[in-house]
């Protein structure tokens, strides 16, 4: 079991108050990642629950028994960080069996475990050799292992990717995600990596300022942003936000409208703008057009052919049942 509860949770740091009342809860077996911001709180909220840092006030619960004043190694969790923390005089094996000798379980047992969580990690054939030996991924999958034989209700992860290059990103990406599959524990991900979000959970919690502005899968959250904070953050390339008289011809003070839903054309449309930078991908381009009101540049994604170049002119039409509008608390207008 690994239902975790907030309750009217706050932090502060002196008279700073970071986490203002907040409530939240993940139920067992969800994959729940807080994203946002660079300082928006989603470290420290991972921290009050793990029991790293202290409550302001308010109370944790983890299957309904309030740990609030429970120690972090008492809580039944496991938290792997953004730097390894691995032992480099220990080799892989007696890395992952740290906390069990700790705990003081049979060696028998140890080496259970220890060969089932190498199993799982592909780490059979390293258990021998010491960190300095590996990659950075094979680094992170033997902290990961050390957090599997512990067999936590919930694993609790503090941007354990944002030290590695784009290739072992996506990799470690897949392989924690095929974890959570076979697994089925609850687990908790931070990031600020909108693309992790979105491909990782299947439960999103945004935060701005400790505060938390959406949560939901991550479908409702691209295709139903609650306001307008939301809609710029999550998707990649970002919504694009319009703030014209285009806007007040839909009753809206902002409209949105995804770099996807918009038509380039080079002789008719709506819109007409200039061509800026075109990122050829491949598969996509992104075109990043100068010239509309409200909005720029503004972003389109065409296929990856298209042979817009800098300077061009363009026409775009954007698609009407797929403009959001937002009023001017910046709040979803439906």
């Amino acid at each position: 079991m690994g239902r975790i509860v907030l309750e009217k949770v706050t932090k502060n740091f002196g008279d700073t108050q970071v986490i203002p009342p907040l409530d939240l809860t993940i139920e067992d077996g969800e994959f729940a990642v807080f994203v946002g911001p660079s300082g928006c709180g989603k470290s420290t909220l991972l921290r009050l629950i793990a029991g790293l840092e202290e409550t302001t006030s308010g109370k944790v619960l983890i299957d309904d028994q309030d740990v609030t004043e429970i120690s972090p190694s008492k809580r039944g969790l496991s938290m792997v960080f953004q730097t390894y923390a691995l032992y480099p005089h220990m080799t892989v094996r007696k890395n992952i069996a740290f906390p069990m000798r700790m705990a003081g379980m049979s060696e028998e047992e140890q080496n259970k475990r220890i060969n089932a969580a190498a199993e799982s990690l592909n780490l059979t054939d390293y258990l021998d050799r010491k960190p300095g030996q590996l990659s950075g991924g094979q680094r992170q999958r033997v902290a990961i292992g050390r957090a599997i034989v512990r067999d936590p209700s919930a694993f609790l992860f503090d941007e354990p990717l944002s030290n590695l290059d784009a290739a072992l990103r996506v990799g470690m990406r897949l392989e924690i995600t095929e974890m959570h599959e076979r697994m089925q524990t609850t687990m908790i991900y931070v990031t600020h990596d909108q693309v992790e979000a979105m491909t990782m959970a299947n439960k999103i919690v945004v935060l701005q300022a400790g505060v938390i502005e959406q949560v939901g899968s991550p479908l409702e959250l691209y295709h139903k942003p609650r306001n307008k904070f939301v809609a710029g953050f999550i998707g990649s390339p970002k919504m694009n936000l319009i703030e014209s008289d285009e806007a007040k011809k839909h009753g809206a003070t902002t409209i949105g409208i995804r770099p996807e839903h918009i038509a380039v054309s080079d002789s008719d449309g709506i819109w007409k703008g200039t061509v800026g930078v075109a990122e050829h991908l491949g598969s996509d381009t992104f075109i990043h057009i100068h010239g509309i009101d409200g909005c720029d540049p503004l972003t389109v994604r065409a296929a990856g052919d298209v042979s817009f170049k800098h300077g061009d002119t363009v026409y775009l039409t954007p698609d009407e049942t797929q403009i959001h509008k937002f009023d001017d608390m910046g709040l979803r207008i439906d």
